[in-house]
């Protein structure tokens, strides 16, 4: 997620101070993802390093204020009209965690799948259950409408990872039987010292 961005499209408005800023990103975004005061104010001075933003004054608060230049409305412009880079997976962590839980010794990485198998599907229940309660009120403020897209965006991208889980759930059964995984049971050990008796030894 570009907050840079986000924050110069906030600014094309007019000028803003940065606790401003922070509440109409999360206001635009339905609090999806929430900013904190310092990352927005660090931001801000990396645009206004960059010459995208420029300090308009200060307000009666004692609050700087910043407005986009010239430079920072080409950049946005060219933002809105160019592709977003797909560089990696959208969830780093827990590809990683799937990774080195393959070969971490005493973790089941189908139960580290599992989990997160049921934390996603009460998350995707919860997204389902906003967007119809925003449908139910016929969305036409814009705020509304941006608050419906995220949630679509959510429930699309859990929808994928659910895919995907199931997907590595099925490869690691068909690579790694459950016995691979632990002591087998007290039958499963019986039967195979049962099939390992040489020929003709007597059975017990």
């Amino acid at each position: 997620m570009s907050i840079r961005h986000g924050l110069l499209a906030l600014l094309e408005a007019g000028p803003r101070h940065g606790s401003r800023l922070r509440a109409e990103f999360e206001e635009h975004t339905g609090g999806a993802w929430p900013l904190s005061i310092g990352l927005v104010c660090s931001t801000l001075g990396l645009l206004e390093r960059d010459g995208l933003v420029a300090r308009e004054g200060v307000d009666e608060a004692g609050r700087v204020t910043y407005a986009l230049t010239e430079a920072g409305r080409g950049e946005l412009w060219s933002w809105y009209t160019r592709p977003v880079e797909r560089a990696g997976p959208p969830r780093e962590e827990l590809a990683l965690k799937l990774v080195l839980s393959v070969a971490a010794p005493g973790v089941d990485v189908r139960e580290v799948v599992d989990v997160q198998r049921r934390h996603l599907s009460e998350a995707l229940h919860g997204y389902v259950r906003q967007r119809a309660e925003i449908l139910a009120g016929r969305p036409e403020r814009p705020e509304e409408v941006a608050r419906l897209l995220v949630l679509e965006q959510l429930i699309c991208d859990a929808e994928a990872e659910s895919r995907w889980l199931e997907h590595c759930a099925a490869r690691l059964l068909r690579l790694r039987p459950p016995q691979e995984h632990g002591r087998l049971p007290h039958d499963a050990d019986s039967a195979r010292t049962v099939d390992h008796l040489p020929q003709g030894a007597p059975r017990r």
